[in-house]
């Protein structure tokens, strides 16, 4: 056998491979993993210019499978102001002051991870006046999919009369008969998001359209900056693959162009986003990316839609009416016509990814994949905020993949537990946020963050997965070590139809790995978010590296 470029070894080396689950040392080259075994088979691979990093005992696991995210977004976003943690008014005030003084150039003040309760009534734009009223500023929810914006940005983004919109999308009108300031879901908020100029890196998840004009070189080149930035990101928390859950063909020649020039450094997979307003012809654009975008870096192959939105505006559809209202959301697709659009994208045989949150968006999302009668495409739904126990056994029975997120729980990580006063029922507590109990079930599970909605770093993902407490009424939702390692790495592949490839550590298979900074499974559950990465690898090429472990340091 040739020589091995790297040898990682005297490592706890968790494979996630049933055939050899443990093992001490991996052998890498030409991208490849060469070998996987005890230190002496492995090491005897050694050559004069193979490079041996000494783990010192360190987890050595395959590089994390980031299974719903939103890169260009992210990305994006890492350059705006963020407000995580930031409530009250003169605290909000202080920090958009002090990002406006930073920044006199730029045409809007956006702001990332305002909480709903960031001030102690609802947010108007006579709030965001009283900070600044000469420039246009805007605030995003974590969830995106809710802005607040001041009255300078609704005047420029043509809003401030009110807009019609799609159903679903709203911009919230006073009794005064002028908008609030609060826009509701992606259309609603595009027109503000639009005055920083980059509305086209948007397009993919608020229109399901490519940019017209197509961005020149000097345009793509800002652009891919941007893209660089959350793929040094995201290898930072060990990823080295990721499902992208927004964006069109514009996305994928991106990263096609950052592949050829050398810095892509994880592999993505695209979707076509279907819209409700879209005519079944449009399906032939996602057959055409998926045929033209099939490599090893970038892909295609599947379709995204959004059945629904999300709890805390009450835009997510339930099959009872919200908390002390009369309101239960509406689905986005009606239900009839989204079986047949199921029907067609399996008959062109794509894979289909929906959002779906409330249990009336579940359970209608259930229906069309059991009308499509494609288990072998692996459909999958995204988020299961809420499902009603009828559901429950139906993914199992139907092979559809549980895509959920650790972080997102409502006091599980960042989001807080009001939220769960505020928009379930009590006696509904024990079928939200249920992991455990789909898995019992039979569905396959697929962890991620949906970064930026939520912090992108695995190593706090699993430790909100393995230290969730129950809700009141509830039971016990934690899965165990092994199977949240499984959904951040095997699973989130399979998942995303790329085990041939990715997800394990067995010779033959993508050099991509992730060494732990510690033993994973001596880690007290409640400190394994503060544990770093030592060393990110995604095709055999290091991707980030804090304590230049490939030369030899330890």
């Amino acid at each position: 056998m040739t020589a091995a470029e790297m040898i990682i070894t005297n490592a706890k080396v968790l494979t996630m491979d049933e055939a050899r689950p443990l093992a001490e040392a991996v052998a890498l080259g030409s991208g490849r993993i060469l070998a996987v075994g005890g230190r002496p088979e492995v090491e005897a691979l050694a050559g004069p210019a193979t490079r041996v990093v000494d783990a010192g005992g360190r987890t050595l696991l395959p590089g994390f499978v980031e299974s719903h995210l939103h890169l260009v977004l992210g990305g994006n976003e890492l350059s705006q102001l963020q407000l995580g943690g930031v409530s009250g008014f003169e605290a909000l005030a202080a920090a958009f002051r002090d990002y406006a003084a930073k920044n006199p150039g730029l045409p809007l003040l956006m702001a990332q991870g305002a909480a709903y309760e960031i001030l102690d009534h609802p947010v108007t734009r006579h709030d965001l006046d009283r900070i600044i009223s000469d420039r246009p500023i805007a605030m995003m929810a974590p969830d995106h999919h809710t802005v607040w914006a001041n009255t300078a940005a609704m005047q420029a983004a043509g809003l401030l009369h009110g807009a019609a919109m799609p159903a679903g999308h709203v911009v919230v009108m006073g009794a005064d008969g002028t908008a609030t300031g609060e826009l509701l879901e992606f259309e609603a908020f595009s027109p503000v998001l639009a005055l920083t100029g980059d509305l086209h890196l948007q397009l993919g998840i608020a229109t399901g359209g490519e940019p017209d004009p197509w961005p020149d070189a000097a345009q793509r080149a800002k652009d891919k900056e941007k893209v660089a930035a959350g793929l040094a990101h995201c290898a930072a928390h060990g990823i080295t693959s990721m499902v992208n859950m927004d964006g069109n063909r514009y996305t994928c020649v991106l990263l096609k162009e950052m592949e050829a020039e050398g810095r892509l450094t994880a592999r993505v997979k695209v979707p076509f986003h279907f819209k409700p307003h879209m005519e079944m012809a449009e399906l032939e654009r996602a057959s055409a990316m998926a045929a033209e975008f099939q490599g090893e870096w970038v892909t295609s192959g599947f379709v995204k839609m959004f059945q629904d939105g999300v709890v805390d505006s009450r835009t997510a559809y339930m099959l009872q009416d919200y908390p002390g209202t009369t309101e239960r959301g509406a689905p986005l697709f009606e239900a009839e016509r989204f079986k047949d659009i199921c029907r067609e994208i399996s008959r062109r045989d794509l894979q289909i990814a929906v959002h779906a949150i409330g249990d009336g968006a579940v359970r209608q999302t259930i229906d069309g994949y059991e009308a499509a009668g494609r288990p072998d495409l692996r459909h999958r739904i995204e988020h299961i905020e809420l499902i009603d126990r009828a559901d429950v056994p139906r993914l199992g029975a139907l092979g559809i993949t549980a895509s959920v997120q650790p972080p997102h729980p409502p006091g599980a990580m960042d989001f807080p537990m009001s939220t769960m006063e505020h928009v379930f029922h009590k006696h509904r507590w024990k079928d939200a946020y249920l992991t455990k109990t789909l898995a019992d079930h039979g569905a396959a599970l697929a962890f991620a963050s949906d970064w930026p909605v939520t912090d992108v770093s695995v190593m706090r993902g699993i430790q909100a997965a393995l230290t969730r407490v129950p809700y009141e009424g509830a039971g016990d939702e934690r899965v165990g070590l092994m199977d949240c390692l499984r959904a951040y790495t095997a699973g989130g592949a399979w998942a995303a139809h790329m085990e041939g490839l990715t997800g394990k550590l067995r010779a033959g298979l993508a050099a991509d790995l992730v060494l732990i900074d510690g033993d994973i499974e001596a880690i007290p559950a409640d400190r394994v978010g503060q544990t770093g990465i030592a060393l990110t690898i995604a095709g055999g090429r290091v991707t980030h590296d804090p304590f230049q472990m490939a030369d030899g340091v330890k």
